[in-house]
């Protein structure tokens, strides 16, 4: 599906198109495993931030569960998905949740956004991606975090001298790095293998901005 609205030249439609089918119960959406990413919880059990009176974004929030984790946390989150599908399940399974959930494309942010959030978590939307417009998504999300505020990033991740594989697309360090080229500062970075069947390698890194 993918690759049919890559040919197209939309290389971000194909999202909608899957929430639909999974709506309808003729496809599944294999990253929406209804609980909160266990990255993410891990690094939040080791690694606390202060959330009174913070802001939080979700980049491609999917059903919402992450956004979900990070409000139950204290953060004033809000959380966007390009598929209405997605933000409109999201806002059905929790329909008392004080998430801002935005159906909002990553490429057209609302400008009020730029420099707006204490914490930005993203987890493998850039590596769904294709390369052509993955270094233009990284400086998108990366102007998301205010000044002094921190972004995580979880993915898939590979060597540069290791094929590309398919979509997913396990990315290198010099692609993440991307995010220091777009004016983060890289404060941590982890390697662990996660409990899927394989298990798939992950980089864990935790930027700031100064």
């Amino acid at each position: 599906m993918a690759a049919e609205f890559l040919r197209k030249g939309d290389p971000t439609g194909w999202f909608e198109a899957l929430y639909k089918e999974a709506e309808a119960g003729q496809s599944v959406v294999p990253w929406a495993d209804r609980g909160a990413n266990p990255a993410l919880v891990e690094f939040w059990s080791a690694h606390p931030h202060p959330t009174d009176a913070k802001k939080a974004l979700v980049i491609a929030c999917g059903l919402g569960d992450d956004a979900e984790q990070l409000s139950a946390w204290g953060f004033e989150t809000t959380a966007f998905d390009i598929a209405e599908t997605a933000i409109r399940t999201a806002r059905a399974r929790f329909p008392h949740s004080k998430v801002q959930y935005s159906v909002t494309d990553l490429f057209q942010p609302p400008a009020e956004w730029q420099w707006k959030f204490d914490f930005v978590f993203e987890a493998n939307t850039v590596q769904a991606l294709p390369v052509g417009i993955r270094l233009q998504a990284i400086h998108k999300i990366a102007d998301f975090v205010r000044p002094g505020g921190k972004l995580l990033a979880i993915v898939r991740g590979r060597e540069a001298d290791e094929p590309e594989g398919q979509m997913p697309w396990p990315l290198t360090r010099n692609e993440l790095n991307e995010f220091v080229r777009a004016g983060l500062i890289e404060e941590s970075f982890e390697e662990f293998f996660d409990n899927e069947e394989p298990p798939a390698r992950r980089f864990r890194v935790l930027y700031c901005k100064p």
